[in-house]
This record gives structure tokens, sequence and C-alpha cells, in this order.
């Protein structure tokens, strides 16, 4: 199997004031949280989000796995619908010292390029900044971070700089080529 270069980049706010916010897009767009954890419907959106950009480091997880992080005091789902149709989302995930990861971020492909991204990112970067606020005992957020690799999708890293995010850190490894479940043959244009 062959390797392939991915450059991540680790992105980060060190306060509430650095988030900068975006325009909501047009029509009937909603985020909301999944509040009830769900191991099919997170795996229906990793594997739809992610099918096209070689997302592939929790497809091999069991029912079980998925269950047990999602039900980790402090994760969060926060999932945007477009007229009701799931459009992406976002995956919080608090770690120590007041500090949570955006552990996973983006969109459907069919919701790409409609000005959901910039909204649904903006939006759930305020809910890590707030997220102590839904779990009591979890100290005051003071830190949010994330990362992007060049496997991400072409406006990724424009749109995290957008919302106010900084680069913190630079890494460039080998990685084995992986097939992915999707997209299906056909449903996106090339």
């Amino acid at each position: 199997m062959p390797n392939l270069a991915v450059t991540t980049w680790s992105l980060e706010q060190t306060s509430p004031d650095d988030l900068l916010p975006a325009e909501a897009p047009q029509g009937d767009v909603r985020v909301v949280r999944a509040e009830v954890p769900s191991p099919e419907f997170s795996r229906f959106l990793y594997a739809s989000v992610g099918g096209d950009i070689l997302w592939t480091d929790r497809l091999d997880w069991p029912y079980a796995r998925w269950q047990e992080h999602l039900e980790r005091d402090g994760v969060e789902t926060w999932v945007a619908y477009d007229r009701g149709t799931p459009a992406g989302y976002v995956e919080l995930s608090p770690q120590d010292d007041g500090v949570v990861e955006i552990e996973y971020f983006g969109l459907i492909p069919a919701f790409r390029g409609r000005r959901i991204g910039g909204y649904l990112l903006a939006y759930g970067a305020a809910r890590a900044w707030d997220l102590a606020e839904r779990w009591p005992g979890r100290a005051p957020t003071k830190r949010v971070w994330l990362h992007t690799c060049s496997k991400d999708g072409e406006h990724a890293m424009a749109n995290y700089q957008r919302r106010g995010f900084k680069l913190f850190d630079t890494k460039v490894e080998e990685e084995a080529v992986v097939a992915t479940p999707g997209p299906w043959p056909g449903a996106y244009p090339a």
C-alpha cells in the first residue's frame, strides 16, 4: 500500500475574544446538540463528512468504543441541519485544565460551498468556550484548539483562520493510504 505525505497544522484560540463570528447562511440552517449519545449517528456523520477526505482513524472502532467515547463527560456533538437534513457537525472533546479540542468538524460534501461551514465552526467554537456552563464540575475553558491537515478540504485552513484560530504547530508525517467507505461512486462531482 502506498504512503502519503500529510501536513498537519494545529491551531488555537486562547481567549473567547479570539473568536470571530461568521454570517448566518441563508435559508433554514440550524445547529442542534445531539444530546443522546448515539454511536450509529456519530459514525454516520464521521463517515459521511470524512469519506472523501480520507478520515479513517475511527472506521474500525467497534460500537462499544464509540459509546464509551460519546459518554465521556463533556463530549458534545453539534449538528448543522439544512431544512431538516444533517449537513455537518462539530465534535467537542474536553481535556484537562480547561482545554477543549474541536476533535472533528466538517460538512457532508453536498452541503459544502453554501456558507454553512464558517457558521457551524463559529457556533461550535462558541460552544467550546461555554462548555463548562453545561457540565458542572468542569473547569472553565481557557483554550480551544484543533488540527487540520493537507487531506482536508482546500478551504479548511482559511475558514479556521477567519474564525480567529492561530497556528501553533506544523508536522509532516507519512501515512499509509487506506480505503474509505465513501463517497459513493457518482455521488459527488469530481
